[in-house]
């Protein structure tokens, strides 16, 4: 078991995609990776422990430092660029919460 840090934007998503295909526990099956994008530049990046490990969720202290705006004074990250957007990697491709939720949803019916 793990300790994951909440930080607010994405306490809301999961809140917000709660019980649907845009959070991990429901589209691990289909081979949904947690994963993160730099709006700006188009970067992508695999959700990851401090330590560098994939996470199983949503995880932002293994971003890159440039992604980084501000960590607490442990160096936990607490805040990060306006243009970084949480969602999933699937066969090289990423999908925002609400595309990977449309993706599982059509798979279920």
């Amino acid at each position: 078991m793990f300790i994951q840090q909440q930080v607010p934007f994405l306490v809301k998503e999961n809140q917000k995609f709660a019980g649907t295909g845009g959070v991990s526990a429901h589209n691990a099956q289909a081979r949904f990776v947690p994963a993160f994008k730099d709006a700006c530049t188009g970067q992508v990046e695999i959700s990851r422990f401090g330590d560098g490990r994939p996470a199983p969720c949503h995880l932002i202290d293994g971003l890159p430092e440039d992604w980084v705006t501000e960590r607490d004074l442990k160096r936990r990250v607490v805040k990060t660029k306006a243009t970084v957007v949480s969602g999933f990697v699937r066969s090289g491709h990423f999908y925002t919460r609400q595309e990977a939720s449309d993706f599982m949803d059509k798979l279920a019916s």
